[in-house]
């Protein structure tokens, strides 16, 4: 997926302050059926897209802790 092509990109609310981040774009679900993610240091680089039911099992995976170090 080329980054250029989509708008409304959203920094991680667990992003550092050091732009070590990754950004998303919540609102290409709506209209494309994926979750663009990209690497805030290259924001004209590649993404990657999620279809909804990888992205919903990313998260919860985030929230139930199997991430964690």
């Amino acid at each position: 997926m080329d980054a250029g092509e989509v708008v409304g990109w959203v920094k991680s609310s667990y992003s550092g302050v050091e732009n070590a981040c990754v950004e998303w774009a919540p609102d290409h679900l709506a209209s494309y059926g994926t979750v663009p993610l990209r690497d805030s240091k290259d924001p004209g680089g590649p993404a990657l897209a999620f279809d909804a039911a990888a992205w919903t099992a990313f998260i919860d995976a985030i929230k139930a802790g199997d991430f964690d170090a």
